[in-house]
């Protein structure tokens, strides 16, 4: 299913159990339309349908925590790594080696990086949350205007004043 946003089309895919992916427009890593098959002409699908909803709450300012149920496919390394972003609170980010001392060895920020930069399911696995040691802006799938714009949306005061942590 194809939906407008505030930061532009979004590509949303299910797998029968629930939410696979959700891709914006030049997203990197972006699979080929024909592997996504017939999940992305789904648009009559519950899984689909409370995405969009949910999404579009969440950039009005109305939700902060996602309910879709989540299929993503990785690794057992990237679906640790996915869950511990879950953890991240709406309005606060951490740095890669926070997750990684989170999954238990803090040496492990690159791998979590790469993890991360994998992440399928953007907004709602908010990989955005993820910033550099130093808090400056670095590896986001759909580049870092995006975002900037996801963290302002979360929270306004922290990117106004220029503490990012």
């Amino acid at each position: 299913m194809v939906f407008d946003s505030p930061l532009g089309l979004l590509t949303a895919v299910e797998n029968g159990t629930g939410l696979q992916a959700v891709y914006m427009a030049e997203h990197k890593r972006r699979p080929v339309w024909e592997m996504l098959g017939d999940a992305v002409a789904a648009s009559g699908s519950p899984v689909l349908a409370q995405t969009a909803t949910e999404l579009d709450e969440y950039f009005s300012g109305g939700r902060q925590e996602f309910s879709v149920p989540l299929a993503p496919c990785g690794s057992d390394f990237q679906q640790r790594v996915w869950a511990a972003l879950g953890t991240i609170p709406f309005g606060e980010v951490r740095s890669y080696g926070d997750l990684a001392a989170l999954l238990g060895d803090r040496s492990m920020a690159q791998a979590v990086g790469s993890a991360n930069g994998r992440n399928p399911i953007s907004i709602i696995v908010p990989c955005h949350r993820v910033l550099g040691s130093d808090g400056s802006l670095v590896g986001y799938a759909g580049g870092l205007e995006r975002k900037q714009f996801l963290l302002e949306l979360e929270n306004p005061a922290r990117t106004h004043t220029g503490t990012l942590f």
